[in-house]
């Protein structure tokens, strides 16, 4: 008997022994079941959003410095980056010698470089990310600019422009604009703003900043652009010049923007990336309103970086596709620039600020959700002034106010971590999408000056800034990335898949007026390989020179049978998400399980300006949905509370569970 119970002992404490391995091995499942946010290897060590940082000519001291970076920590933020501009006391004189301006730090001086230096080692010190503008004002250019190095349009004679601007650190003095079509130029001007600098990129690694271009695009030049013209193209350009715009030379200036792009991307971006990378520093630039190939330029950069609201936040879907192509990981946004509209003079010369201080949380969550759906995953605050301790009356005429004497101070801590929990899951796994949309850049560049220019920003006038490219909307459940001929010519084909980056496709979607015949030839091998093409129409050849074997090309494409011109003809899987009036959403793979980010309905299409309280909700919007991954589908119902965006995680058994993102600003008002 005393061995039967010996034994039923030995067998009970095995059993609990084998249940207890069990149990915490099923704990240690579920507790990977939800994604590790470990960003150590990354550019941005925390999802935390950013803020500008203006810093107006002024001699800073540490003691502000301190201040101001330990308030921002308070409130979530994950770091600075600074913008060198003008003296607060800028004014307009008859006679500038009259002025008289704030004390400051002389631009790069060695008082310059200290302060600096100090707030970078601070942010170290308590775990703030520190970026900087690469130069002050918003194009590169300062007095250190020789006039040889300037920016240029074409004129009979050059020296006849000169460029020169004044919202710079230096102001009243003016300083030239650099050129950025010359590698010259930039060479020159970073043995001197990046000798500056260098003292502070010590540390932690920083991004180098650039803004969204504010350079003269008409008629850009440079020294020796019409001989490398020529030697490309096989014509004279110069003829051409004084008309360049007008309708009958559309195939010249799409000729003349493809060089001026290729001098940019390989002159200007490529060349703030290796300096960067060869001082540990990193690139994060807005191509937005460059005279570029937009994805080729995005993808130069080490984060690319959207806008909004002067760009639109469908506009992030070029940034998004810029990344996922070239393998990166990171999109940032300046953010909330603007929101209401830009500031406006009345009848009476008084300023509009269009709410500045006054801003709501709820309108300027719509805009971070929008940009959320359009693959953002960093969001940059436009922005925070610099105030010394003790002040807060300072502010930025074009932003929201980031300070304690705005509405929004006590709501920033939860918007900012609200913000922060979005983008760790949209910075995990792949960005999934099966179908890459040829981007109509050849369009852009054929094409000469807006129809239709926005009144809300009279700066925008030409096609080349792609400001209103859209994706198609028989697409819209299937969330497509834009796809150009440079990606076209790294991309591979195997097992039926069009692979480049990160990204797979299973369809080359093409609807364009244009075509360069580089592009139409790699397309049309790629057709041969049996790659699915839904080419909605017949392009025609861009640029001046013509060849006869653009078109029997086209009619080689058209009779394969794995090219057709109706998309449901030549493409039969269901959308990502299938439904009526679908929110904007992005999808994230990750291993087996993937994430779905839903932005509330009220986010749908946003257009500059937003109307004070636009985000005003009091009650659910529901919608009925099917989601299909992997060729299998499953019904859902999205419930939208007033405020709310949804997350959803699906698991590789089609198990869907939102995950918590719940965060209730203030009530609006209209």
């Amino acid at each position: 008997m005393k061995k039967i119970i010996k034994h039923l002992f030995i067998f009970t404490f095995l059993g609990t022994l084998i249940l207890f391995y069990y149990s915490c091995d099923s704990k240690k499942e579920t507790q990977n079941s939800e994604p590790k946010f470990d960003f150590s290897q990354e550019i941005y060590k925390t999802a935390k959003p950013l803020t500008r940082w203006w810093w107006f000519a002024d001699s800073i001291s540490q003691e502000d410095v301190k201040f101001q970076l330990d308030r921002i920590k308070e409130n979530n933020f994950g770091g600075v980056e600074i913008a060198w501009v003008y003296p607060l006391s800028r004014k307009r004189f008859k006679k500038e010698e009259d002025a008289i301006y704030t004390a400051r730090y002389d631009w790069l001086s060695p008082e310059w470089q200290n302060i600096v230096k100090y707030t970078k080692q601070y942010c170290d010190s308590i775990g703030l990310q520190c970026d900087f503008t690469y130069g002050t004002g918003w194009p590169f250019g300062d007095s250190f600019v020789k006039l040889e190095n300037s920016t240029q349009v074409y004129k009979p004679k050059n020296d006849e422009y000169k460029n020169t601007y004044s919202v710079s650190w230096e102001y009243p003095r003016k300083g030239y604009i650099l050129n950025h079509l010359s590698s010259e130029a930039f060479a020159d001007y970073a043995n001197i703003m990046g000798t500056a600098l260098k003292p502070a990129l010590n540390g932690s690694s920083s991004c180098l900043f650039c803004d969204s271009w504010e350079v003269e695009t008409r008629k850009i030049w440079t020294d020796g652009f019409a001989e490398k013209f020529e030697k490309k193209y096989g014509y004279n350009l110069i003829p051409y010049m004084d008309s360049i715009y007008a309708k009958k030379n559309a195939d010249i200036h799409y000729d003349y923007m493809k060089l001026v792009s290729e001098l940019v991307i390989n002159n200007f971006y490529k060349q703030l990336t290796s300096w960067a990378n060869a001082n540990n520093s990193y690139s994060r630039s807005q191509c937005s309103g460059a005279p570029v190939d937009i994805l080729t330029a995005y993808a130069s950069q080490d984060v690319p970086e959207s806008e909004a609201m002067l760009y639109e936040p469908n506009f992030s879907l070029i940034p998004l596709s810029a990344a996922v192509l070239s393998g990166k990981t990171i999109i940032s946004s300046e953010t909330f620039t603007c929101t209401y509209g830009f500031p406006k003079k009345d009848s009476l010369g008084n300023i509009n600020y269009r709410h500045l201080k006054e801003e709501q949380t709820a309108d300027l969550k719509l805009v971070a959700d929008a940009l959320f759906a359009n693959g953002v995953n960093q969001i940059i605050w436009h922005g925070m002034p610099f105030n010394p301790i003790g002040v807060d009356s300072i502010s930025f005429y074009a932003t929201v106010h980031v300070g304690t004497a705005g509405k929004l101070w006590n709501e920033i801590a939860d918007f900012n971590k609200y913000m922060e929990t979005v983008s760790k899951y949209l910075r995990i796994g792949k960005t999934y999408s099966e179908i890459a949309v040829y981007i109509p850049q050849e369009d852009a560049w054929t094409g000469q000056e807006m129809d239709n220019p926005n009144p809300q920003m009279p700066w925008a006038w030409g096609d080349y800034e792609m400001r209103n490219t859209n994706m198609p909307n028989e697409l819209t459940g299937y969330h497509p990335l834009w796809i150009n001929e440079k990606f076209l010519k790294d991309a591979e084909f195997s097992n039926n898949k069009l692979t480049i980056g990160d990204a797979e496709f299973s369809l080359l979607y093409i609807d364009v007026e244009f075509m360069d015949f580089e592009a139409l030839k790699i397309i049309s091998q790629f057709a041969d390989k049996g790659l699915k093409i839904c080419m909605k129409r017949k392009p025609r050849q861009a640029g001046y020179i013509k060849t006869t074997d653009f078109n029997a090309t086209i009619k080689h494409i058209f009779s394969l049978n794995n090219v057709k011109s109706n998309f449901n003809e030549i493409y039969i899987k269901a959308p990502i998400i299938n439904g009526e009036k679908i929110s904007n959403f992005i999808c994230k793979k990750a291993k087996k399980d993937y994430y779905i980010f839903f932005a509330n309905p009220k986010a749908q299409n946003l257009s500059l300006p937003l109307s004070y309280g636009q985000s005003l909700s009091e009650n659910n919007i529901t919608k009925e949905i099917e989601i299909t991954i992997d060729n299998e589908s499953v019904k859902y119902q999205l419930i939208f509370k007033p405020y709310q965006s949804i997350l959803l995680k699906i698991d590789k058994n089609l198990n869907i569970s939102e995950i918590d993102i719940n965060y209730v600003p203030n009530t609006p008002k209209q």
